[in-house]
């Protein structure tokens, strides 16, 4: 019987799959040995969490051979009292696991394609992008303080508040990337895309400032306080704005918001959408104009001025 078997898969697919016994679970750690380098930092903390959390104890332990359509959808209706978001961030780490399985030849085709999501939309943040005077109360609380990583964190705010940049790419910046004549730097963004950005004197001044008060050899842009010196990380930032913002009555402080900020910004300026997109590193347009809250100021001139 599994000689026929493995005929038959040989006359469907062109080739003999691998005899494995591996599970969902097993796959899915190969893959993060493997591959996880090929993707930002943040993407992979996320889809770790949410693994861990809804796949690793539920369906990760059975074979991968035996992980097929009937299986995913019934796992995914199950959960459609979970938000969209959470469900689709779910669906991409198991996808990541069985793409891999195909690569190495434990499966042959991909049954999550067919699997359809649900679950309950995200209420829209009411105040998505960040004010001029909630920045300045943020930056001048970080700079008050002689707190070394505090203050290489409001550099990097300034540097995502002026180049757009995702906060694990300010991150991941070395010392060398930077042009201090020009006030611009090269960045590697998703899909390793190379893009300039640019930002202005005041932040020139500080990050030369903050560079000249290092005594470590790290070619990382930043650093922690303490030996090794380490590259500084996401999450660090993301807790301490958090914190931070809670403490100065600002709500929903977040490094993307100033992502979100910068590009609504530019929009309403005038800047082209085509430009906005090339300088946030979106590889579809589409993208772009998600990120941009449009004020609706703006749409009443342009209306009067183009059709009216």
């Amino acid at each position: 019987e599994h000689e026929t078997m493995m005929l038959a898969e040989l006359h469907e697919t062109g080739k003999l799959l691998s005899t494995t016994n591996k599970t969902l679970n097993d796959v899915y750690n190969e893959f993060l040995e493997t591959s996880s380098q090929d993707y930002q930092e943040n993407t992979i903390t996320n889809i770790k969490r949410q693994y861990k959390k809804y796949v690793m104890s539920t369906i990760g332990n059975i074979p991968i051979k035996g992980v097929d359509y009937a299986l995913l959808q019934g796992f995914f209706n199950k959960r459609s009292n979970l938000g969209y978001e959470t469900n689709k961030m779910v669906k991409r780490a198991i996808n990541l696991a069985l793409n891999h399985a195909i690569k190495v030849g434990y499966i042959n085709q991909n049954p999550l394609r067919l699997v359809k999501i649900s679950g309950k939309e995200k209420k829209k943040d009411c105040d998505p992008i960040i004010l001029d005077s909630e920045l300045n109360t943020i930056l001048t609380e970080l700079e008050k303080t002689n707190d070394f990583g505090y203050k290489a964190y409001s550099i990097a705010i300034q540097i995502g508040k002026f180049t757009g940049l995702r906060i694990s790419e300010v991150f991941a910046l070395d010392k060398n990337d930077i042009d201090f004549e020009n006030r611009e730097c090269v960045v590697f963004g998703k899909g390793n895309k190379e893009r300039p950005v640019y930002f202005d004197a005041r932040t020139k001044i500080h990050l030369k400032n903050y560079l000249n008060s290092r005594s470590d050899d790290n070619p990382a842009l930043f650093v922690s306080l303490d030996k090794p010196y380490n590259r500084l990380q996401i999450s660090g930032v993301e807790i301490r704005l958090r914190n931070l913002g809670k403490r100065l009555g600002i709500n929903k402080v977040h490094p993307h918001k100033f992502r979100r900020t910068v590009a609504t910004k530019a929009i309403d300026k005038g800047m082209p959408i085509e430009q906005v997109q090339n300088l946030l590193g979106h590889s579809q347009i589409d993208t772009t104009m998600h990120y941009a809250m449009v004020n609706q100021n703006n749409v009443k001139e342009s209306h009067r001025k183009y059709v009216a």
